[in-house]
């Protein structure tokens, strides 16, 4: 699976200029005190390194992009998360629509585990109530979830408020489903929330957010506050 999701993403740039007459690249790098994916801190609650690289194709709506950040499992040599993705961003009358398919991929993870690359097909709708406060959901579904662990489900809940063109404070609620019994510490499904806020100054951005779960016996479940700074290239 792994191979194939990365020979996919070079197809689909090679491809790219058949149906986008202007590519436009960007980027990114940050630094963040604890890398923590739907409320589970996935660098055993310490600082990490992330960056990514992005690629959009005119007004078509396409894009593709790549992202990857340290981690540390704990065990299986995993050290690093790759994920590679694509999708299509349009209008439906007033809701904006962004589906595609992310991978996520451990290079360096030991084969003589259960997988752990694993796929999503996703879909996020978004709607602007106003000039500076917008609600969105998204919705995410793997055929089968890091581990070997089956069919999985994430549903969530979001908005974001504009308060200066400087400062944002955005939040979210959601739910991750597994089919396989108590993979979350115990548990079959977890809820997972986040509220913070994004300061941009010095060509910076800086965020400080509260991120947390129901799941009460397992450290990387715990309620934490995250202090991110990424740089946009």
């Amino acid at each position: 699976m792994r191979n194939l999701l990365v020979l996919g993403f070079i197809a689909a740039v090679s491809a790219a200029p058949a149906f986008a007459q202007e590519v436009t690249i960007s980027g990114n790098v940050g630094l963040t005190t604890d890398y923590a994916f739907r409320g589970i801190s996935q660098s055993d609650e310490s600082p990490a390194i992330q960056g990514g690289l992005d690629a959009s194709f005119g007004d078509s709506g396409f894009y593709l992009g790549t992202w990857a950040s340290s981690i540390n499992f704990g065990t299986g040599g995993a050290n690093m998360e790759l994920d590679v993705y694509g999708g299509y961003k349009f209008a439906l009358g007033g809701v904006n629509m962004d589906v595609g398919v992310l991978g996520y991929l451990y290079p360096s993870a030991s084969d003589d585990g259960a997988e752990l690359d694993f796929w999503e097909l996703y879909a996020k709708p978004s709607i602007a109530l106003t000039d500076q406060f917008t609600l969105g959901a998204a919705f995410a579904y793997s055929p089968e979830f890091t581990g070997e662990t089956g069919d999985a489900f994430y549903y969530e809940v979001n908005g974001a408020f504009a308060a200066t063109p400087e400062l944002s404070f955005s939040g979210a609620v959601g739910v991750q489903t597994v089919d396989t019994d108590g993979l979350f510490a115990g548990e079959d499904s977890y809820t997972t929330w986040n509220v913070g806020g994004t300061y941009s100054a010095l060509g910076l951005g800086f965020d400080l957010r509260y991120h947390g779960t129901d799941v009460d016996n397992a450290p990387i479940y715990d309620d934490r506050v995250i202090f991110s700074i990424k740089k946009a290239l």
